[in-house]
């Protein structure tokens, strides 16, 4: 069985309850393949990063395998707006956030299972060049940190980093210590260029924090919000707290 996002926004969760941890989120129009369907709730895989966990049955709307495949080998288009809002032929109004994807968009329209939509806003589509990660990024600025989030209304460390690169093309897995595991390792500081990623660890040595790099040792990540610190060889420095917090393991270029 396979399922769409038809929502704004639907959490994702560890387990089957409304009281369980937020470990992620879908946005509209993300598909998935549905792994155990029970009464209430779902174990999905969404197929973007593979990664898994329980949906709430009425957040979501089952598709076909044809549509599922159609989706998983179609170029997507994801909405280019901070916030914005689709019409549907029966006159829904459903808002949707930056980075949703709108299947089957052409003329401004797409057709999500058997509905039609309209959107008249800002699309990204394509591989865009590295600079346009850094522009993305900026989109997210001040943007307060949420566990799981993806959103410019709430996004965790590795949800940033992989919506940045999500709309410019690039695939990055879901959590920080998935994405250390993708590109290629640097050896200092002075080889990244803008747009690389930074990742952290903790006493344990377990990858625990990611951010994009910036021109002039400075980093943009989320903490607390997305903000911009200064980055040198033994890691983040907060110039409002005034300390490290955040130890730097290896930097990455993604692409």
């Amino acid at each position: 069985m396979f399922g769409i996002c038809n929502l704004s926004i639907t959490p994702i969760r560890a387990e089957a309850s409304d009281k369980s941890e937020m470990t992620s989120q879908m946005l509209f129009g993300e598909h998935f393949t549905i792994l155990e369907k029970g009464k209430y709730w779902s174990k999905v895989r969404i197929s973007f990063d593979e990664y898994e966990g329980y949906v709430d049955n009425k957040q979501f709307e089952e598709i076909s395998e044809e549509i599922f495949h159609r989706l998983s080998t179609k170029e997507p288009i994801y909405s280019g707006e901070v916030i914005d809002f689709i019409t549907s032929s029966t006159n829904d109004l459903i808002t949707i956030p930056l980075g949703s994807r709108l299947p089957n968009f052409i003329n401004n329209e797409f057709i999500m299972n058997s509905k039609r939509y309209a959107y008249d806003g800002a699309v990204f589509s394509g591989i865009l060049p590295k600079n346009e990660i850094i522009k993305n990024a900026f989109t997210y600025l001040n943007t307060p940190f949420l566990w799981g989030g993806k959103t410019p209304f709430g996004i965790d460390c590795s949800g940033f980093t992989q919506m940045a690169y999500k709309l410019c093309g690039y695939k990055l897995l879901r959590d920080s210590k998935q994405q250390a595991k993708q590109g290629e390792v640097l050896s200092f500081i002075e080889e990244s260029e803008p747009g690389d990623l930074a990742f952290f660890d903790n006493e344990e040595g377990e990858i625990i924090h990611v951010g994009i790099i910036l021109n002039d040792y400075h980093i943009i990540h989320a903490h607390g919000k997305v903000r911009i610190d200064t980055l040198d060889h033994s890691g983040i420095f907060n110039a409002d707290l005034q300390k490290h917090t955040h130890k730097l393991r290896v930097i990455k270029k993604m692409i």
